[in-house]
């Protein structure tokens, strides 16, 4: 069956699902997006996901045409169409093709592709990261929302696998540590839940939300607070999250070994919450794989 993508308006073969060649997300990257996943036909988290879209839209001045309805009915039609119980999600919506007459009409398209997750030896064994040269600027009006100018980040993440590694770290010019590449970060010491916070800036990850709140929950924890590349180094533990990654571990940051070199108590309970978390929500682990 050829993939099917929601397109606009309507379900259409990818083949189809073309842009215009003045699109604004083609020739200025003026585009916001969000990656979900979806166990046994439950898109996780989604009100979460909405709710950071539409603040990103209204932040940038996205025209909107549509509301949070019709996009959560595109996505499950997007799910429905290829025939997947278990998805990872993109969802696109560009600021449309130039216009100089009108009111810009937005460009959507979500597309669906069978869920794969991250190797279970990283999750066993932990994953080293790499430290990128390149920095946030907290002056940038676009470093807190998901958009699709992604080529600094994607050069970082190139040069982190050509090292071995499997994510890379970003600081601020002000030499805060701010997020990876494709993640948010959390350090463990002495117990205690340490993370950038959101002014940092940092990407107000949806994964990132959940397991604040899960910490809060359970009686761990949590500081949101500037820190410094001692406070990396420092660590007990390290981990990262994403919403396909879910909490992943780190016990190596360039040849600096975290901690004892092994996945830490604190990284596993709060893996296991989020694991727990995502059965309750939709069912992960019980059908899925």
């Amino acid at each position: 069956m050829s993939q099917k993508v929601f397109h606009n308006d309507k379900i259409v073969d990818a083949s189809e699902a073309c842009i215009s060649p003045t699109d604004s997300g083609f020739l200025y990257g003026a585009g916001v997006f969000e990656t979900m996943v979806a166990f046994n036909g439950e898109v996780f988290a989604l009100e979460d996901h909405l709710n950071r879209l539409f603040f990103s839209l209204k932040s940038l001045s996205f025209p909107v045409d549509f509301d949070r309805e019709f996009i959560k009915d595109a996505i499950y039609k997007t799910i429905a169409a290829n025939d997947l119980v278990d998805a990872r999600l993109r969802l696109t919506i560009t600021n449309g093709p130039m216009s100089f007459t009108g009111q810009p009409k937005p460009t959507v398209i979500i597309t669906a592709t069978l869920y794969q997750g991250y190797p279970e030896e990283y999750y066993k064994e932990g994953v080293r990261v790499v430290l990128t040269s390149f920095r946030q600027n907290p002056s940038n009006p676009v470093f807190s929302h998901k958009t699709t100018n992604y080529l600094p980040r994607l050069m970082a993440m190139n040069n982190a696998r050509q090292q071995g590694a499997a994510e890379a770290l970003w600081f601020t010019v002000n030499s805060t540590l701010a997020e990876g590449c494709m993640s948010n970060v959390f350090l463990v010491k002495d117990g205690k839940l340490f993370t950038p916070a959101v002014e940092t800036p940092v990407l107000p990850g949806v994964a990132r939300g959940t397991i604040c709140k899960l910490a809060l929950g359970n009686e761990i924890e949590l500081v949101e607070k500037d820190l410094l590349i001692k406070d990396l180094l420092d660590a007990d533990e390290i981990f990262l999250s994403n919403v396909v990654m879910r909490v992943l571990p780190v016990t190596s940051v360039e040849k600096h070994v975290v901690g004892n070199g092994k996945v830490g108590d604190v990284t596993k309970k709060i893996s296991q919450l989020y694991l727990s978390n995502l059965a309750k929500y939709c069912g992960f682990g019980e059908d899925s794989k």
